[in-house]
């Protein structure tokens, strides 16, 4: 079962007035990890899709690279810092563990004005995000609200184990949302979901309340990203496609109408197979994973900014943003342009 996020009728609807992302300069490509796995290009394209990813260097953080994806959403909006009343992080890479990481944007960017926080749900983070930004909005309480997707997931990658290094990239995306009163456009609806029962299927396990820094792991690889893609492939499909469906259902709209589908950027099979099963063709599914790699929360924006800046995205146009990563999480959200 979903929960939709909006039960009430909403006063205003959030309009993208500004979007922006960063990615480390540093690039790591498959041929590179073939010198450190037991791995070749031929063997991780055809599995993944993803050829190369950007990662972190030695002062790129998840604040640093947050930081700049907001300033240029800013510039983007033609907006001031100080206009800001939100500012929302999603991320399973914080800057520390607090305070928050969304605290340190606000401060390099100036944001006095706005409150800030973090919530952690993975690859569905930025999805999350925008669902408690619509609804502050919605309800008339604030005006201008900036949400983030960033991580710098190189800092928990175990780079001996080839089932995982080959995925994973650091960066960060944002896009800022303004109050409307014109409810047939921007963000329309979103829906988020969960099932902690699947956990284990990935995980992170080090350090926090269960496994603390003050005791010795049993297992030092805990404190390394796991992943089981078995497991996931076929649930991660059957979640993608209901949310889809689901968006569609409640915007009384059809696949025919939509111009583009986002979705968390996992594995071009998993995005593959999710448009096939919905019948979307080609040129309606946005892919940048083969240059990205898996950057978890920030994948979404990373490829929403991507495509906002092509210029082919045109008024009224119809988006959707869908995701499926731990806790087990999953969401998606519909705009209209």
């Amino acid at each position: 079962m979903t929960n939709p996020s909006l039960t009430v009728e909403k006063k205003y609807n959030g309009i993208i007035v500004g979007s922006g992302s960063a990615l480390p300069s540093k690039i790591l490509t498959n041929d590179d990890l073939s010198k450190m796995v037991d791995t070749n290009d031929e063997w991780i394209v055809t599995r993944t899709g993803i050829k190369e990813r950007h990662i972190c260097g030695d002062s790129e953080t998840t604040a640093t690279l947050a930081t700049e994806a907001s300033r240029r959403a800013l510039e983007d909006a033609g907006m001031d810092a100080k206009e800001l009343d939100l500012i929302i992080v999603g991320t399973i890479t914080p800057e520390m563990v607090f305070p928050s990481t969304a605290c340190f944007i606000q401060d390099s960017i100036g944001a006095t004005n706005a409150f800030a926080f973090d919530i952690t749900a993975a690859c569905s983070g930025f999805i999350y995000g925008l669902s408690i930004a619509e609804n502050f909005i919605a309800s008339g309480r604030y005006k201008n609200v900036l949400v983030i997707g960033a991580e710098a997931l190189s800092k928990i990658t175990d780079y001996s184990d080839r089932g995982s290094c080959i995925l994973f990239g650091d960066g960060a995306g944002a896009v800022i949302l303004q109050a409307s009163e014109d409810t047939k456009s921007g963000l329309l609806y979103t829906s988020c979901a969960a099932d902690g029962s699947g956990w284990t299927s990935l995980n992170c396990q080090a350090y926090g309340s269960r496994h603390p820094v003050s005791k010795e792991l049993k297992d030092p690889s805990l404190k390394y990203m796991k992943i089981n893609g078995r497991e996931v492939y076929q649930l991660a499909v059957r979640r993608i496609v209901e949310m889809v469906r689901e968006c569609l259902d409640y915007c009384d709209l059809t696949i025919e109408d939509v111009k583009v589908c986002i979705p968390h950027q996992m594995n071009a099979r998993i995005i593959e197979s999710s448009a096939k099963r919905l019948k979307l063709r080609d040129d309606q599914v946005f892919i940048n994973i083969h240059k990205t790699g898996n950057t978890s929360a920030a994948s979404i924006p990373i490829a929403f900014d991507e495509y906002l800046r092509m210029g082919d995205a045109k008024k009224g146009d119809v988006v959707i943003l869908v995701a499926f990563g731990a806790g087990l999480t999953w969401g998606a959200s519909i705009f209209r342009l």
